[in-house]
């Protein structure tokens, strides 16, 4: 790895740089190595540092994120690299994009040069049917989103972020009217400090996932107003916050469908606080696991008028991931949670006592949008006991009513058609409901998904 980095990076740092050489600062890289050239510009433009300022190491293998932070530094010099150099870099920071987004890496100097706000989005058109009376079919199988997020970088560690989004709008409305077309689904602060190990973040995400990112992401709250602390090094990190969801995608907070009209005993999932803590662990090849905790509450009158701490049955959850990467092709995750609930569940009308769920999934390469003609496929099985699933919105590609109560197989393969451009499809098959459900959404129908992705 760390000749594949270096290489590229002092390519790169060749075209950079407009004085001498400095003096060569490793006393173990000898004037005749192969490498003492790119080794010595590298030093002197600081995009390497060696070991303890005097060794280079140079048969080390360096680690993803000391990799991420040397391509994070060449970014910097691309307005003076050429456009082959650029590309070249560009694939290094694709290649490492999660370590540079978990190391909060900002590369505040390219910023500056090209502009103090970068506009990003993205569009999604998107296929479901599944059968059934309240199932997804004709033009109600068809909807879109579109996107856009704006982040501007207040300074070199302080970055605010503006995000837009039309939501989901379904081909059935005919073009109808809606109040809610768009909205501001993030609206936040992000503090780096502490020598960038500590991060600040106030404000709206939309983004937010319970079990953070590297996990299944079974249930999230959507839109979450939070204030959340994060201290992460190379080997661990430890997140702590507090928010409250709002909005509830349309569903029910003990997995009901979308649509439903609320009563008095089927309160959403908006106005929901949460208290939450996370601790991850990095080990070998970008591999992961964590173990997180969530606290709800429920204060105040919900849009009924009435008081609902009381009604609101789920007191807690607390869930375990692992995110393994087997040589450079292959993924293996399994996520499980147990949630702190009792009472009589919509779906069943059986009581429910602190139901849990087990997801596992194996993926095989990895469809990158910034690479054409890459490409992965999966295969997934999750069992979810009766009310396992909270409501509100969810981070899996299957439908709200296909979530709880059932065991199911799922597969799916993802295709990057051009740059920024990725089409996916994705099939349940096996699916069995542990109970008989009511009239309120579940099906065992299987599910068949495909869209089309794009980025800007």
């Amino acid at each position: 790895m760390k000749a594949k980095v270096l290489a590229a990076l002092a390519a790169t740092m060749a075209v950079s740089a407009t004085c001498a050489f400095a003096a060569n600062p490793f006393v173990d890289v000898p004037t005749d190595s192969w490498a003492y050239k790119s080794v010595v510009e590298l030093a002197d433009a600081g995009v390497i540092q060696g070991v303890d300022g005097e060794y280079f190491q140079g048969q080390r293998n360096i680690t993803r994120y000391e990799a991420a932070e040397m391509v994070a530094k060449a970014m910097a010099h691309m307005d003076k690299a050429s456009v082959e150099q650029r590309a070249l870099i560009n694939k290094l920071a694709d290649e490492y994009a999660d370590e540079l987004n978990n190391l909060g890496v900002r590369v505040s100097n390219l910023e500056n040069k090209v502009g103090n706000v970068k506009f990003t989005g993205d569009g999604r058109l998107r296929y479901r049917y599944q059968g059934g009376e309240t199932g997804k079919k004709n033009d109600n199988s068809w909807d879109y989103r579109i996107r856009l997020r704006g982040a501007a970088q207040v300074n070199e560690r302080t970055t605010a972020t503006l995000g837009v989004t039309t939501n989901n709008h379904s081909f059935g409305e005919n073009g109808s009217a809606q109040d809610d077309q768009i909205a501001a689904d993030i609206i936040k602060v992000d503090y780096n400090f502490g020598g960038k190990n500590w991060l600040l973040s106030l404000g709206r995400d939309a983004d937010w996932k319970l079990g953070g990112p590297r996990s299944y992401a079974y249930q999230y709250g959507d839109t979450f107003d939070r204030a959340e602390l994060k201290y992460q090094n190379d080997n661990f990190a430890v997140t702590a916050g507090y928010g409250k969801f709002k909005e509830d995608g349309g569903n029910l907070y003990h997995g009901g469908f979308a649509g439903q009209d609320k009563t008095e005993d089927d309160l959403g999932f908006d106005g929901l606080k949460m208290g939450y803590g996370e601790i991850e662990a990095f080990f070998g090849n970008n591999s992961a696991a964590g173990v997180y905790y969530s606290q709800f509450n429920r204060s105040g009158d919900n849009d009924l008028g009435n008081a609902s701490a009381e009604e609101y049955t789920a007191d807690n959850l607390w869930g375990v991931y692992a995110n393994v990467n087997i040589g450079s092709k292959w993924n293996v995750l399994a996520n499980y949670e147990s949630i702190d609930k009792s009472g009589t569940s919509l779906t069943t009308g059986n009581d429910v006592s602190d139901p849990d769920v087990w997801i596992g999934r194996v993926m095989y390469g990895k469809a990158s949008m910034a690479q054409p003609k890459s490409w992965d496929i999966w295969v997934e099985y999750i069992d979810a006991e009766d009310g396992a699933w909270l409501g509100g919105s969810t981070g899996s590609w299957r439908n709200f009513g296909s979530l709880d109560n059932m065991s199911s197989w799922g597969a799916g393969i993802d295709y990057v058609i051009a740059k920024n451009l990725k089409f996916s499809f994705m099939q349940s098959f096996a699916t069995d409901m542990k109970d008989t459900p009511t009239d309120k959404g579940q099906t065992d129908d299987e599910l068949t998904r495909a869209e089309i992705t794009f980025a800007f």
